[in-house]
C-alpha cells in the first residue's frame, strides 16, 4: 500500500469489482492497508497528521463501518442459504 494511494481505495476496488455475500463476509484488508491504517491512527494519537492524512483516515473509517454492516448482512444472507 503506497502512502500516495489512499488506503481506502482498496475497499473501493473490492466493491467496484463486484462481489458475492461470501466474498464480502471473508474480505480482509491487505497487510499493507492494515499497516497504513495503524500508522495513521498512531499519527492521529500523536496529533501529527497532515490534513490529507486525516482525510484519508476519516474516509477509511467511514468505508470500514459500511463494510462491517455489509459483512453482517452478508452473513445473514449466507445463514439463510440465499
Amino acid at each position: 500500500m503506497s502512502a500516495a494511494t489512499p488506503v481506502y481505495f482498496e475497499i473501493i476496488d473490492f466493491i467496484a469489482a463486484g462481489t458475492t455475500p461470501q466474498a464480502v463476509a471473508q474480505f480482509r484488508p491487505s497487510l499493507g492497508a492494515q499497516q497504513r491504517v495503524a500508522e495513521l491512527i498512531e499519527g492521529e494519537k500523536e496529533d501529527v497528521l497532515s490534513l490529507e492524512e486525516k482525510a484519508e483516515l476519516d474516509h477509511f473509517m467511514e468505508l470500514e463501518h459500511i463494510l462491517r454492516m455489509a459483512k453482517a448482512k452478508a452473513r445473514q444472507i449466507l445463514s439463510r442459504g440465499q
